[in-house]
């Protein structure tokens, strides 16, 4: 069962290139957690490789000390994306299938072992299915369809 607040605050970032996932567990979901996982992917990924943030439209982010953080690492960028974006869909659906047939049967007593399933969700996903990140949208489709939602929402209101 997945009530517990563990479980609701993970991070699961896929590195584009290779598909792989760096995870991370957190008691709470403050700009304080949040900055330690930005202190982690900075000392995973190899120094001089750009890192691109993809975020939810979460408060986290938007944090003073998280704003710093960020004027001090100049190879981060953040790209905040809207409700529902396709990417985050992405990156739900590598694991949406995975998550069901692993923790929707599996019996955890405690937050640790809630944790360690998921963590051996990752790492399998790590080892046997990561593959690069190939988007296959054509960006000007997405331009108009968006230009056209906009049109739209302005002639409702």
């Amino acid at each position: 069962m997945m009530t517990s607040a563990t479980a609701r605050r993970r991070c699961w970032p896929m590195t584009v290139p290779d598909g792989t996932v760096i995870g991370q567990h957190a008691s709470r979901h403050r700009h304080r957690e949040f900055l330690r996982f930005l202190n982690r992917i900075a000392h995973t990924i190899p120094a001089g490789v750009p890192v691109h943030a993809i975020l939810d439209t979460d408060a986290t982010h938007k944090h003073k000390d998280v704003q710093v953080w960020l004027a001090r690492h100049p190879r981060s960028t953040f790209h905040v994306t809207p409700t529902s974006s396709a990417w985050l869909n992405a990156l739900e659906g590598v694991f949406a299938k995975r998550t069901r047939r692993r923790l929707k049967y599996g019996v955890c007593r405690s937050g640790r072992d809630l944790q360690d399933a998921i963590r051996r969700v990752i790492d399998d996903h790590n080892t046997t299915e990561a593959k690069p990140f190939v988007w296959t949208a054509d960006p000007d489709t997405r331009i108009a369809a968006r230009k056209r939602g906009v049109q739209t929402l302005k002639s409702i209101h």
